[in-house]
C-alpha cells in the first residue's frame, strides 16, 4: 500500500541540502533588514512603490524561460524573490505577518489541497477538485471563478476562465461544435453593421480560439508568444535585407516583401 506522504515539521534534523537552503534564505533576510535600514533606497520603498517593478521582474523572469536561459532563470528568480521579501518585510514593520508566516501559509494550502497525499483518511476529499477544494477552505474564494485576478491580461484571464469552469465539470462545447460555431461567426464578420456588433463578434471569436486550444491541450499564451517571437524574428530579417540591398522598406512592393518574408 503506497504511503501516504508527511507534512515537512519544523523540528526535524535538517539535511545538508536543507541547511543550505536554510542558510542561503536567511543570509536574504539579513541583507534585506540591512539595507532597509541603511540604503536611501530601499529605506524608502512602500507597498505601492514597488508595484510596476515587481510586475517587470515578473515579466522578466518570463521573458528568461521563454529562452530557456536557465542562467538568466536563475538571476530572474532571484529578483522575484527579493520582491517577495521586500513586501513580507514591509509587513512585518507593520506587524502584520513576516516571510515564515508567508512559507507556513503556502505550505499549508498545499497540504490541504493534497488529500490523496497527506490524509491518512483514505476517503478523505478523495474526489474533490482543486477548484472545490478552494472553495471549501476557510476565508476562500466564494465562487469558481472568484479567484480570477481582475488584473490579468484578457487572453490569460480567458483561459483561466475556462479552466475553472472546467475543473467543476462545466463544459461549454465539444470540439466539433465549437469549430462550427468560430466557423459560422467568421462569416458573419462582413454582415456587422456597428462597431459594437464588430468588437462583441471579435471577442467571441477570440475567447471561443482560446476555448478550442484548451481542448486541444495547447496553451493559447505559450502558442501566441512564439508566433510573436517567430513574427519578429522574420521581420528583422526582412527589415535587415532591404538595407543590405539599400531600399526603402515603406516603398517595396508587397511582392517584394513576401519574397524575403517566405525564405527560411
Amino acid at each position: 500500500m503506497e504511503q501516504k506522504g508527511k507534512a515537512p515539521q519544523s523540528d526535524l534534523q535538517l539535511t545538508s541540502d536543507q541547511q543550505r537552503n536554510a542558510i542561503a534564505f536567511n543570509r536574504l533576510i539579513e541583507v534585506m533588514d540591512t539595507l532597509r535600514q541603511r540604503c536611501p533606497w530601499d529605506s524608502t520603498q512602500t507597498w505601492d512603490s514597488l508595484r510596476a517593478n515587481t510586475l517587470e521582474e515578473v515579466y522578466e523572469l518570463l521573458d528568461a524561460i521563454e529562452h530557456h536561459d536557465l542562467d538568466e532563470v536563475r538571476k530572474e528568480l532571484g529578483d522575484v524573490l527579493l520582491h517577495v521579501v521586500f513586501y513580507s518585510t514591509f509587513a512585518r514593520e507593520e506587524g502584520a505577518f513576516d516571510i515564515a508566516d508567508v512559507c507556513n501559509a503556502i505550505a499549508d494550502k498545499l497540504i490541504y489541497r493534497h488529500p490523496h497525499i497527506y490524509s491518512n483518511d483514505e476517503e478523505a476529499d478523495s474526489e474533490l477538485t482543486w477548484e472545490q477544494l478552494k472553495q471549501k477552505e476557510k476565508g476562500g474564494n466564494k465562487t469558481v471563478l472568484g479567484g480570477v485576478p481582475a488584473a490579468l491580461p484578457s487572453l490569460i484571464k480567458a483561459y483561466r476562465i475556462q479552466d475553472k469552469a472546467r475543473n467543476v465539470g462545466f463544459a461549454a462545447m465539444c470540439k466539433e461544435d465549437l469549430k462550427n460555431k468560430i466557423e459560422k461567426n467568421l462569416k458573419s464578420i462582413d454582415c456587422c453593421d456597428s462597431e459594437p456588433q464588430k468588437e462583441d463578434l471579435f471577442g467571441t471569436l477570440i475567447f471561443d480560439f482560446i476555448n478550442l486550444a484548451r481542448l486541444y491541450k495547447v496553451n493559447p499564451e505559450v502558442a501566441l508568444e512564439k508566433q510573436n517571437l517567430n513574427f519578429i524574428k522574420k521581420f528583422n530579417i526582412l527589415e535587415k535585407t532591404a538595407k543590405e540591398q539599400n531600399k526603402d522598406l515603406k516603398k517595396m512592393s508587397q511582392n517584394e516583401k513576401m519574397k524575403i518574408w517566405e525564405q527560411k
